[in-house]
């Protein structure tokens, strides 16, 4: 079958893929369903570089001043105004948040809680953290800051049988608290190394473990679920300990030979391990994820995909980029952030959010002028959003003092201060007015002996 191109094409993303999952689902490590060993299980998380991509161009907005407008901000029907399409299960954040405040996330599309599973009887490990711990010289050092280590328990099949990054790997995991209590388990998890979809403490030492090899992994709760933890079984800045034995690693599927329903399905997963990572407050990774699943979703593909496949990848795709604005923002890479919205309203011109977030990145930048039309678009979608409301009426606001100070300064720069009262514009009359007296009578005295002059002349 000829070769075509998948969602909205691109480049292909080599070594990227997990294989495709089935319909059961295992428990949740970091907020995203894992694959199991046959490719119907979960999904874990890990570290990656943040890949930045965005890429698109600005679109140009002009439009009369606030002033022209005939929206009514102060509409009191607005306070009692029904939940509309953007306050549907999520919040916009305000311009002025100087602290991040995670309880009032942006509006990242689809952000769901994943479901925790209950928290299983406390079984000791093989081999006690602690236990462990009285054998330093086994203990690899793998970052050298001494938070995060690995030991081995069981040798495996030598350096050379090794995972690569970019391959799908299935490990057996049980995930401990220090107090021995088991918080995950499962008999096998597949996951896309080197892809952020795991516990970074996970992702970075199963690249280290040989083929066949039971490890032991002490993890700092950096590398883990950090500061926020994960309810309701790992508390805050909680350190894991990991046993993990690598039972097998294998070259990813070609995205090329994907079907539509598999690189959906791979696409979504990426994208919410990104929101996971964007709930973690850790805004590097999730653009990571989120362009990974933009590079799947752009991939070529040699498989036909029907209207409704195609349309679906098209709405992931606007889903991934809107998040990847969102995260762009929390780290002020504004350009990245206008061109992402671009992107968006490419694809659909009415997008409020992405309407809402170039209106936002323009202000930050100080364009109130081009920022209120946008804004104003986007209220005119959704008369009773009350955020849009209250953003708009601050540019506004911000707009008329800029406009204010550009004023004195072009007054200064003429010469001419703003008057401070009356009695000062007399005085600045009052020079002017006597030059002008003596002119006229200068001239007067002149024209009187031109015509004396030619009397004279006359008479003679």
């Amino acid at each position: 079958m000829g070769e075509r191109r998948g969602g909205a094409g691109g480049g292909r993303l080599a070594g990227q893929v997990g294989a495709a999952g089935g319909a059961r689902r295992r428990p949740l490590l970091g907020g995203v369903p894992a694959r199991d060993g046959d490719g119907d299980g979960d999904v874990c998380s890990s570290p990656c570089s943040a890949a930045m991509a965005s890429s698109g161009e600005e679109l140009s907005s002009s439009s009369p001043d606030w002033a022209d407008s005939g929206t009514d901000l102060s509409c009191p029907e607005l306070a009692g105004a029904s939940a509309s399409l953007l306050d549907s299960g999520e919040d916009f954040e305000v311009l002025e948040d100087d602290d991040d405040d995670l309880s009032e996330l942006p509006p990242l599309e689809d952000v769901g809680r994943a479901r925790t599973p209950a928290k299983e009887d406390a079984r000791p490990s093989e081999q006690a953290p602690g236990e462990a711990a009285e054998d330093p010289q086994e203990w690899l050092d793998v970052l050298g800051s001494g938070l995060l280590k690995k030991k081995t328990l069981v040798p495996g099949r030598g350096a050379e049988s090794r995972p690569r990054k970019g391959q799908d790997v299935t490990v057996r995991l049980k995930a401990m608290l220090e107090d021995g209590s088991v918080v995950e388990e499962s008999p096998g998890l597949t996951f896309t190394l080197g892809d952020c979809d795991v516990l970074q403490a996970l992702d970075l030492c199963v690249q280290l473990l040989e083929m066949g090899e039971t490890a032991l992994i002490v993890s700092d709760a950096k590398y883990c679920y950090g500061s926020q933890g994960r309810s309701p079984d790992v508390p805050p800045n909680a350190a894991l300990t990991l046993e993990v034995e690598l039972l097998e690693a294998r070259d990813a599927p070609d995205l090329e030979l994907l079907d539509g329903k598999e690189k959906i399905g791979l696409a979504n997963r990426k994208r919410e391990r990104g929101n996971f990572y964007y709930q973690q407050a850790d805004y590097v990774l999730a653009i990571n994820s989120y362009d990974i699943a933009l590079k799947v979703i752009g991939s070529s593909s040699k498989v036909d995909f029907s209207p409704e496949e195609e349309a679906e990848l098209l709405d992931v795709k606007v889903k991934c980029l809107n998040n990847l604005a969102a995260s762009q923002l929390k780290l002020d890479h504004y350009e990245a952030a206008l061109k992402s919205c671009n992107l968006v309203l490419e694809h659909q011109p009415g997008n409020i959010k992405a309407l809402f977030r170039k209106g936002k990145v323009l202000a930050q930048q100080g364009e109130y002028r081009e920022a209120i039309p946008i804004l104003k678009a986007a209220l005119k979608l959704e008369p009773s959003n009350k955020t849009i409301h209250a953003e708009l009426s601050k540019l506004v606001k911000k707009h008329a003092d800029q406009k204010s100070v550009e004023t004195e300064m072009y007054r200064k720069m003429l010469g001419n201060p703003s008057a401070s009262g009356a009695p000062a514009k007399c005085k600045d009359k009052l020079p002017w007015s006597i030059p002008w007296k003596w002119l006229f009578g200068a001239t007067a005295i002149a024209l009187g002996g031109v015509a004396l002059s030619v009397v004279i002349a006359a008479r003679n």
